[in-house]
């Protein structure tokens, strides 16, 4: 036999035991038995906002004035039934407690007010009392209030699980560094934070 008949029976051989070789491994690959579990995921939504909307008079030289979301002038008389009556609720069940980050979109204007200081007050159905702040979603420093003159201030509520509370913002301020009315744009925004524990 030639040495080119002999390199090519060996190839021919190679060759052959290679697809010999791909049928058992994807036979085998084919045989595997696999399982499915479907998985169905539900949906929990902690925060429910109340007020969508709510408009404020500021007086020009008012000086430590109060407002309050909703409300305005006056603190409103909650009823758990009209989400006028409140900013927004927090409800938890048995597996997570939640936080809520309380923030302004962007800094009151300085050159306008000489303080802006934004405090939450809650109740779970009777008077409003003030609620207790801090200075993480989930560390036990507490905190007084959002300074709206600085830039990113927030303050977090910490509430634990299985409970529903209604939340309030109010809203102390002096608008007494300008000569003339205008439109003023605030934005307060509220984030929930779900986790498994306060530290």
């Amino acid at each position: 036999m030639s040495k080119r008949r002999r390199l090519i029976s060996v190839f021919v051989t190679l060759g052959v035991k290679a697809i010999l070789c791909l049928v058992c491994l994807s036979t085998v690959t084919f045989a595997l038995v696999t399982y499915t579990t479907p998985v169905a995921v539900t949906s929990t939504q902690q925060l429910t906002r109340g007020a969508t909307s709510v408009s404020l008079n500021f007086y020009v030289n008012e000086v430590n004035q109060t407002r309050y979301l909703p409300g305005g002038f006056s603190e409103p008389t909650l009823s758990t039934s009209d989400t006028d009556t409140y900013a927004f609720k927090v409800v938890t069940d048995g597996n997570k407690v939640c936080a809520v980050k309380i923030n302004l979109d962007s800094a009151i204007n300085s050159s306008q007010f000489s303080n802006f200081i934004v405090y939450a007050k809650s109740s779970t159905g009777g008077t409003w009392s003030d609620e207790t702040l801090y200075a993480a979603s989930s560390g036990g420093t507490t905190k007084s209030y959002i300074n709206g003159l600085v830039s990113e201030d927030a303050v977090y509520i910490h509430q634990d699980q299985s409970t529903t509370k209604y939340y309030e913002i109010k809203i102390v301020y002096s608008y007494d560094l300008v000569a003339e009315a205008s439109q003023i744009g605030i934005v307060l925004r509220y984030t929930p934070l779900p986790q498994d524990s306060f530290t």
